[in-house]
């Protein structure tokens, strides 16, 4: 119906697609980028247990990655909750876990906080069927006064508790995003096959009033992102593409994507960027 409600409430979790998607099962969930489904199933979840499953592949910690200054973000879970609110400040209401908070949560949205790091590491883990290594920034390091070179050697931090079938579902889904779903736009002609994920991150709502970009002040508007690795049956290269302000995921992160992984993979250069935003548009999927 293009939207989920909890029963009992007025309120409507609203798809990004009016009128829905129609039926979905979680493959095409996943390539048109259905809100109303992860409603469900968040709402469905519990949501200790999403934690425990998502903390796999790097959200709520340090990566760990060689740079100063980061930060674990936020994977909310009912001990996360009560001690955010525990303060005298905040009454028994404000720490008690809500439905609604795990349906927000089945979006990534509510008091999730994810940093581009960890949304990197967490896209190469499935890239690497479930494999997870600590991110470093360079490959090596050369002493300029000596010549001498220090490799810097992969660190396996651990493998994903994750059935090799319902991975290959979810890597099979995000090969359709770039082939037919909400990132086809940006790989149409592309030398290879990749995978991705489209996402757009809210920054405010209007209640009871229809988003529209272009009459947001332009630091309110949505975040874009776009996950991706390529090529997809034998990965090279994985990341995450942030946008900030800049809406749709398909529309401004996923051809950054492209450009990378043309240029990664095929030595093709992008054409000299314009130093124009993307215009806000108003009618584009995630």
């Amino acid at each position: 119906p293009g939207f989920f409600q909890i029963a009992g409430s007025a309120h409507r979790f609203n798809d990004d697609k009016k009128g829905g998607h129609g039926t979905v099962d979680m493959t095409k969930s996943i390539i048109v980028s259905c809100d109303t489904y992860y409603y469900m199933l968040g709402a469905d979840s519990d949501i200790d247990v999403t934690h425990d499953f998502l903390a796999q592949f790097g959200y709520g910690g340090k990566t760990g990655i060689d740079i100063e200054g980061e930060l674990p973000g936020v994977l909310p879970s009912r001990a996360w909750k009560r001690e955010r609110f525990a303060g005298k400040n905040y009454r028994e209401e404000h720490r008690k876990w809500y439905l609604g908070d795990s349906v927000s949560a089945g979006i990534g949205q509510g008091y999730n906080a994810f940093t581009p790091v960890q949304q990197a590491e967490a896209i190469a883990t499935i890239a690497n069927d479930g494999v997870a290594f600590r991110p470093h920034l360079v490959r090596s390091i050369e002493n300029v006064k000596t010549g001498a070179v220090r490799d810097i050697a992969p660190e396996l931090r651990h493998t994903v508790a994750v059935k090799p079938e319902h991975l290959a579902v979810v890597k099979n889904a995000l090969i359709g995003v770039a082939r037919e779903g909400t990132g086809a736009r940006a790989f149409v002609g592309a030398q290879y096959v990749s995978a991705g994920k489209t996402g757009t991150s809210q920054l405010f709502s209007l209640k009871g009033e229809k988003y529209s970009a272009g009459h947001i002040d332009e630091r309110l508007r949505d975040h874009a992102w776009y996950l991706a690795y390529a090529p997809a049956a034998h990965p090279r290269i994985a990341l995450a593409v942030l946008v900030e302000n800049g809406g749709f995921g398909a529309q401004a992160a996923a051809p950054i994507a492209r450009a990378v992984f043309d240029y990664y993979l095929l030595g093709r250069a992008p054409a000299a960027a314009s130093g124009e935003a993307p215009h806000p548009a108003d009618d584009e999927s995630d």
